[in-house]
């Protein structure tokens, strides 16, 4: 093969693969809506797999126990829904004046500033600068109320939701058939054992994960909550549930979090030192747990550096917004360990690895050759 010839093939080659890459990006942005339930069962699945072979310990069948685990799902989340349904509602209720009332207390911090903006503008016009000339007549385009786009919202959300817990049902009263489908497509005896190792690891290093990560955030929401409580900010136990949500997302939830609370303060309080403690108290709580709590209980347990952390969650939020926000750790995770045990991607592995993850050569048996 002439050097020309080769050099044709290897452009080739690049292209098929930018199209495929670009083929799957768009795939899975306008699959969103059909994609998103599937991974958010998929990694429910990794979390509540061990209680299914559990209860199977204890004689009850795999359907049985599929069903026991789904239905305690359910009815936990229905049973929280109805406990804080009033409270939601209250505080859905009181957000306009809660606006109103942030919006004058800004008025006030900015008001130097427009003093300052009025002083310059008078400048202005002792300096000869031209008068504005009318204004052309606004046009205001009213859309849709906030009740009709949150009725849309909340539809969307049962839907996603119901098609969540029908899959999640199959998945688990499926067991292993999807493992055992996947072994039985490999040729050899060694590589059907490696396959398993690579499932059973992610099932653990997942699971784990979800466990203490929701551990952690319930932990640091109830102290934040308290702490709000005491404060006196309304609605303490509510900014508590979306503490432990935001949570879920490293980075952007901490900065949501300050934002919203400090908008809380800001229509609560009208003294200062009212108004910064309640986003201090959640700084507070998010560094220690971020920094020492969550170091001292996950350890080195899926370490991705933090360049590789920040990408990924913008990338799953433009890809999926904010659900695509929430999974995109244990999506992340999930992805490097595949590329640990499969040779040919260990230079991603090792790339979204964390500095402090020392560098060892896999063995053969740890490795899939593709």
């Amino acid at each position: 093969m002439s050097a020309h010839r080769g050099r044709q093939l290897a452009n080739a080659t690049t292209a098929l693969i930018v199209v495929a890459v670009l083929a799957v990006l768009y795939s899975l942005y306008f699959a969103r809506a059909f994609l998103v339930p599937i991974a958010f069962a998929l990694l429910l699945d990794f979390l509540l797999s061990p209680l299914v072979r559990l209860l199977g310990k204890a004689r009850i069948p795999t359907p049985a126990g599929a069903a026991i685990v789904v239905l305690t799902l359910v009815g936990s989340i229905g049973f929280g829904a109805y406990q804080l349904g009033g409270t939601a509602q209250r505080f859905l209720d009181e957000a306009p004046q809660g606006i109103a009332r942030a919006q004058a207390q800004i008025g006030k911090l900015l008001r130097p500033l427009a003093r300052v903006s009025a002083n310059a503008e008078k400048v202005a016009a002792v300096a000869g600068a031209p008068a504005p000339g009318k204004q052309p007549a606004q046009v205001v385009v009213v859309g849709p109320s906030m009740a009709t786009r949150l009725a849309g919202t909340t539809q969307r959300f049962l839907g996603a939701l119901l098609q969540i817990l029908m899959l999640l049902f199959f998945l688990l009263a499926g067991g292993d058939l999807f493992l055992e489908k996947t072994i039985s497509l490999l040729p050899l005896l060694t590589d059907k054992k490696k396959a398993v190792r690579i499932a059973r690891d992610i099932e653990s290093s997942v699971s784990t994960y979800l466990i203490a990560n929701l551990g952690l955030n319930i932990v640091e929401g109830a102290i934040v909550g308290v702490a709000l409580w005491a404060i006196g900010l309304p609605n303490a136990l509510l900014w508590s549930l979306i503490v432990v949500a935001m949570e879920f997302i490293p980075f952007v939830g901490a900065i949501i979090m300050v934002g919203l609370l400090s908008l809380a303060s800001l229509a609560s309080f009208t003294d200062l030192p009212h108004i910064l403690m309640v986003p201090g108290v959640y700084l507070i709580a998010n560094f220690v747990q971020g920094n020492v709590v969550s170091t001292m209980v996950l350890g080195k347990r899926l370490a991705l550096n933090s360049v590789a952390l920040f990408v990924g969650l913008a990338f799953w939020f433009w890809i999926w917004g904010l659900p695509g926000a929430f999974i995109g750790v244990p999506l992340m995770s999930v992805f490097k360990i595949c590329c640990d045990h499969i040779d040919s991607l260990a230079p991603f592995g090792e790339l979204l690895g964390a500095r402090a993850d020392p560098k060892r050569p896999l063995t053969p048996s740890e490795t899939i050759a593709v």
